[in-house]
């Protein structure tokens, strides 16, 4: 499977569908038959994997504690709102209702690139957290990475 990097902004279709640019789609089915799985991120964002990458993912989160809170909140985000989902033979994959509520996409989104998955993101809240980062705000790249961070989400 190739590495997923790069953006590209997108429309969603009146059903809620995401066509997935030509250059990720081989990708996609050959390491996952088109499986993939959604769900959301803390920064409002959705989190599309291969279902195969999933699957480590979710081994991992499961051998997180289930009496540490930020564990246990984590595991409740990711694997509360896992949802799987095929991409249909136009290359398109139907983002649900609910998930789309969450992180607030409407028409717009913006498809970021993330090495082994992708982030789906409302186009506006996508540049306000790049011109954010940007203008010095947000991460200041001075807080020691979590050992939560290490497991690859």
């Amino acid at each position: 499977m190739g590495v997923f990097r790069g953006i590209a902004s997108l429309s969603l279709d009146a059903k809620g569908r995401l066509s997935m640019p030509v250059r990720y789609r081989q990708s996609l089915l050959d390491a996952a038959e088109g499986r993939l799985i959604l769900t959301v991120d803390i920064d409002r964002c959705l989190l599309l994997y291969p279902l195969p990458i999933w699957e480590d993912v979710e081994r991992k989160l499961l051998q997180l504690s289930s009496t540490h809170p930020r564990a246990r909140a984590l595991k409740r985000l990711l694997l509360g709102h896992a949802e799987e989902c095929g991409m249909d033979a136009s290359g398109r994959i139907l983002l649900p209702g609910p998930l789309r509520e969450f992180a607030h996409l409407d028409k717009r989104v913006v498809l970021v690139g993330q090495g082994n998955k992708f982030e789906i993101w409302d186009e506006p809240a996508w540049n306000t957290w790049r011109e954010t980062l940007l203008a010095g705000g947000g991460d200041d790249g001075n807080e020691p990475l979590p050992d939560l961070d290490s497991l690859a989400f």
